[in-house]
């Protein structure tokens, strides 16, 4: 899996912040271009498909939710947040919408390098995923799709990024339970460490297989976790 002259587009109005990030991801090989507003930064975006994005909120024009959103809409290019808004409410939001990883200011450069490496090595070369196939539910990882065979044909799953994560991880252990901590370490960003923020996750995955045919198919375990059941999946 090869992260080295990665395009990392930086979306951030305070230039010294911006040029701190990019000198330090320069000196890591990464090719970096900045953006001082969120208009700029979606063009720059749309023009140039950088292989990840540092993202501020508090943005002039267009906030950093918003550009999330956008970027979202048009695909799954991975997003560091970079904020001074440190409430569990901005992570939980940023994280809902598709963020990948948040990151309150202020912070070590390296920091930030260093998880720009680990969401790249996530994210990139992913062409060699095969698709996972759990009773009706069908999980296709290149193309962060997910649907379940009803009578009707297939239905799509709509999920967010982090809930795809989770369920892609579990359907490659069928039947295995899989602990909170486990599921904090393999799919939720870096730094966000709460169980109930899995908790949440889970929970919206189920209500929405459940609203796709596939109700009963990610189970909870009292005191332990999670699993995927392919006989309530058949």
């Amino acid at each position: 899996m090869v992260i080295n002259n990665a395009l990392i587009l930086i979306i951030e109005d305070e230039p010294e912040i911006a040029e701190i990030i990019g000198t330090y991801l320069s000196r890591e090989g990464f090719r970096v271009i900045t953006a001082g507003d969120g208009t700029v930064g979606l063009a720059h975006h749309l023009r140039l498909r950088p292989d990840l994005v540092i993202l501020d909120i508090k943005l002039p024009g267009r906030d950093g939710y918003e550009v999330l959103a956008a970027i979202r809409r048009r695909g799954d290019t991975p997003v560091i947040m970079v904020t001074a808004l440190a409430e569990d409410l901005d992570k939980l939001q940023a994280l809902r919408i598709g963020a990948d990883d948040y990151v309150v200011k202020p912070f070590n450069p390296l920091e930030i390098a260093a998880r720009a490496k680990a969401v790249l090595r996530r994210t990139l070369g992913r062409g060699s995923e095969k698709m996972l196939r759990v009773g009706s539910l069908t999980i296709d990882p290149q193309a962060y799709r997910a649907e379940v065979e009803s009578a009707a044909g297939p239905v799509m799953v709509d999920l967010t990024r982090t809930e795809f994560r989770i369920l892609s991880h579990m359907a490659a252990g069928i039947g295995r339970v899989f602990e909170r901590s486990e599921l904090v370490d393999a799919c939720l960003p870096e730094g966000e460490a709460l169980n109930r923020t899995v908790d949440s996750h889970v929970s919206n995955l189920r209500r929405k297989l459940a609203a796709a045919g596939a109700d009963g198919l990610l189970v909870g375990v009292r005191g332990v976790g999670y699993r995927l059941d392919n006989i309530h999946g058949q």
